[in-house]
């Protein structure tokens, strides 16, 4: 968790037009700058922070995989602690996974996979089922987005 008392009004500010309203411009970085009266290096300087924080994750687009003839889910894996490490390593070796996390519980090892079409995406199940443990498929019924807004 963040401590709210490390992100200054520069950090706030930033964080809320990232997620609101990013420039799709050639400078992104400059023309954030020139919209909270900072320079281009002193954006990139917050956003190194905040990354480092961990308040921000990953700059970049978010692509419905549906809507352009893939198919996407989220995956809950029940893996042995001591083997996290290396069952990680193996999910993060596919292209189509872009993140997983550790969980608590029996279930505790996510990842969300976004294939190119159900049949790559099916290919991928027969991977994972190949590595033995047992996994739940959860697809997306319905989207949420859940932004943080900061008062500055």
């Amino acid at each position: 968790m963040i401590d709210q008392k490390e992100l200054d009004d520069v950090d706030r500010q930033l964080i809320n037009i990232v997620q609101l309203d990013f420039p799709l411009d050639p400078h992104p970085f400059r023309t954030l700058g020139e919209q909270i009266s900072i320079s281009e290096k002193e954006v990139i300087s917050h956003l190194k922070k905040l990354t480092e924080l961990g308040a921000i994750r990953k700059i970049g687009p978010i692509i419905d995989t549906r809507k352009i003839g893939g198919d996407s889910t989220l995956i809950a894996m029940r893996v042995p602690e001591h083997e996290i490490n290396e069952v990680a390593m193996q999910i993060n070796s596919f292209d189509e996974v872009s993140h997983n996390y550790l969980r608590p519980g029996t279930y505790n090892l996510w990842f969300t996979v976004s294939a190119r079409s159900k049949s790559r995406l099916l290919e991928i199940f027969s991977e994972i089922k190949k590595m033995g443990y047992p996994f739940l498929d959860l697809p997306v019924e319905r989207m949420f987005k859940i932004g943080v807004m900061f008062k500055v």
